[in-house]
């Protein structure tokens, strides 16, 4: 009796814990089932068809052309409407990913649905379209949320938003490898740019893609969304923030009719040049609603605009330290031939070396009637081993060098010192057979007003008075630069 007691019991605690375990395992599933952020887009921002929507977006594919980029694709910024109004466009962004490989993919916009104190990311599980799952970067994110509290996680940021979840079909066709999503929301308050470049700056590497989900324009007349999006993309190409920002308020000023935004996603656009500084902007598309083909026509009185803007690493800078590493190691000038037109535009540069923060050397040339890529092949040599200032770099020292290039506009006279906008304009300065030039980038380097700026560069560069920009005699001329460091 007690044996058969004894067995019962056994018997009953094998069942208990059968049922424990079995609750355990559907508390799990049903867990991770949760963490499946379900599409809210397809059927009305994409065809919610699997088939159909693989055709659309093979359609956009193909259609879009093919352009010729000099350097390594690092971020995207991608409109993000319906795939009827803005495919097209958004096709031409992805067209340049076609057998890309990434880690990790980060689509960051600007929330549509609500105003929130922070920057919402979507920290695990998966985010689901018709073509399927696309896994999120746990540990990323994690990382990126443990860098600030404004940085969290809010659900509800993200369950009605498509502007980050209409990328994702583009992206499940073109990437060649497996790759992990970070989903991130910004809640349109003041200060989470800054917070979010910050944050992602030291996390971010070659292996990551980041997208800027932004539509352009609404909902001007088709004429005044060309002026207002002509605008944004010129800052955008810029490279330069502040150039953005001084873009959307002189147009906001304006008064354009029905212009409700110049970027629905400015925020995100932000974040995305301040991570991409030194990086080279190109535009592949641009079109707005307007320019849609129906068979009732497009409406052109009330559009919206869309462009696709594709961020790369400078060949330039390749090309400069291939010239320095191969001058120094052999004596010999490397012989390359580029065939990208950016390339061969006849511009001045100058090449900047750099060792463990300081400067190493500097030369430069404003004029050249030889292809952009052969000027900075020559001033990178001349940096290196013709700088006065320094002794000639040795090979022992080519691993610790840093490069910057900046590309010149022409020179332009100005009749005063007080036209000069600080770092917006390098300045060269001309009294007699003495002169002088700082690089715009030199002020606000070293936190200089225009004064002291003017005054260095009178003292330092030129040899002369410091107050020498203020005299007559003095010739002032100022130039503008695209920087890659």
């Amino acid at each position: 009796m007690k044996k058969v007691l004894i067995f019962a019991i056994f018997i009953l605690v094998v069942i208990i814990a059968v049922l424990i375990v079995d609750k355990s395992i559907m508390k799990k599933e049903i867990k991770n089932e949760d963490k499946i952020r379900k599409s809210i887009a397809a059927g009305q921002f994409y065809p919610g068809d699997k088939a159909e929507l693989d055709s659309m977006v093979d359609g956009f594919l193909q259609e879009a052309e093919t352009p010729e980029l000099s350097g390594n694709i690092r971020a995207l910024i991608v409109p993000h409407a319906g795939y009827e109004y803005s495919g097209q466009v958004a096709g031409y962004s992805y067209k340049v990913l076609s057998k890309k490989s990434f880690n990790r993919v980060i689509i960051i916009g600007n929330s549509h649905q609500e105003y929130f104190d922070g920057i919402s990311v979507w920290n695990s599980g998966y985010f689901e379209t018709p073509l399927g799952k696309v896994e999120i970067d746990e540990d990323f994110a994690d990382k990126l949320i443990k860098t600030n509290n404004k940085i969290y996680f809010k659900e509800s940021a993200h369950l009605q938003e498509h502007g980050l979840e209409v990328q994702l079909p583009f992206l499940q066709k073109v990437l060649s490898s497996d790759w992990k999503l970070v989903p991130i929301i910004l809640g349109n308050q003041p200060g989470q740019v800054e917070i979010l470049i910050d944050a992602l700056k030291n996390l971010i590497d070659e292996n990551t893609l980041i997208i800027a989900s932004s539509d352009l324009s609404h909902y001007p007349n088709y004429k005044d969304a060309q002026y207002s999006d002509n605008k944004v993309i010129e800052a955008i190409l810029t490279g330069k923030r502040e150039n953005l920002g001084k873009a959307i308020s002189q147009l906001e000023s304006e008064n354009i009719a029905n212009l409700q935004t110049c970027a629905c996603g400015h925020d995100a656009i932000e974040v995305v040049m301040g991570l991409m500084d030194g990086k080279t902007a190109k535009l592949l598309k641009y079109a707005n609603s307007g320019d849609l083909s129906r068979p009732e026509g497009a409406d052109k009185s009330r559009v919206v605009g869309y462009a696709s803007i594709v961020f790369t690493d400078s060949k330039l800078l390749e090309i400069a330290r291939q010239a320095v590493e191969t001058y120094v190691k052999t004596g010999k000038i490397i012989d390359i031939k580029e065939t990208n037109p950016d390339l061969n535009q006849h511009q001045g540069a100058f090449v900047t070396l750099e060792k463990n923060g300081q400067l190493r050397g500097c030369i430069g040339s404003f004029k050249s009637d030889k292809p952009l890529y052969q000027v900075v092949i020559e001033m990178a040599i001349s940096a290196a081993v013709n700088d006065p200032r320094f002794n000639p770099v040795i090979k022992d020292e080519l691993n610790d060098l840093g490069y910057e290039i900046s590309v010149l506009s022409p020179l332009r006279k100005v009749d005063s010192w007080k036209e000069i906008e600080i770092g917006e304009h390098g300045v060269q300065i001309r009294q007699g057979n003495r002169g002088g030039v700082f690089l715009p980038q030199v002020a606000t380097e070293n936190n200089w007003d225009k004064e002291i700026f003017l005054s260095n560069l009178c003292s330092q560069k030129a040899g002369l008075p410091a107050d020498c920009y203020k005299d007559t005699d003095t010739e002032i001329y100022v130039f503008t630069a695209q920087v890659f460091k």
